[in-house]
């Protein structure tokens, strides 16, 4: 009973601390096909099988009852720890090469989500992607800018110049 309870504030913990988890279906997949899927979400991401029981009452102290009716099969759940954007990536790409991992939905952000808004999460560019765009589109106004600013003083000096020239011809 103990036991349970330690399994069970653990997942409450991880509820509780995570970016974002994602529910699968692991039912037919080889240990080494999962073994492969926790390598590559390793970086991002902490992925468990778990008991559907003792992670119902996990989720619900955590505040999450989305997953009740979805808490059933072998179940795993991905707890999100970095890019939650790269989490989906991966556990799409990884279901569309092994069709037997079935992503049942997720919870993000304070709202739970679809298996189809987790596989849209999965169609956004990761937040480096974003940031470098953010960046470059900073850096083309900044620039576009500092030529604003200078074509009136390059023509002011352009100005100038014509009419001291003017000047000097006709003295």
């Amino acid at each position: 009973m103990a036991n349970k309870e330690a399994t069970v504030a653990e997942l409450t913990e991880s509820f509780r601390s995570s970016n974002a988890v994602v529910l699968t279906e692991y039912r037919g997949l080889t240990v080494a096909q999962l073994k492969e899927l926790r390598k590559n979400l390793r970086e991002n991401a902490t992925y468990a099988v778990v008991k559907n029981t003792l992670t119902k009452i996990a989720a619900n102290e955590a505040g999450i009852t989305s997953f009740d009716d979805a808490l059933v099969g072998p179940s795993a759940i991905a707890f999100v720890h970095g890019d939650t954007v790269a989490v989906a990536k991966t556990l799409r790409d990884f279901a569309k090469a092994n069709p037997l991992l079935v992503v049942k939905g997720g919870y993000f952000d304070g709202a739970p989500l679809t298996a189809d808004e987790v596989n849209k999460l999965a169609d956004l560019e990761s937040r480096e992607v974003l940031l470098a765009k953010l960046a470059g589109a900073f850096k083309a106004s900044l620039f576009g800018a500092a030529y604003m600013f200078n074509a009136p003083l390059a023509q002011a000096v352009r100005t100038v110049d014509a009419l001291r020239a003017k000047q000097e011809s006709a003295a």
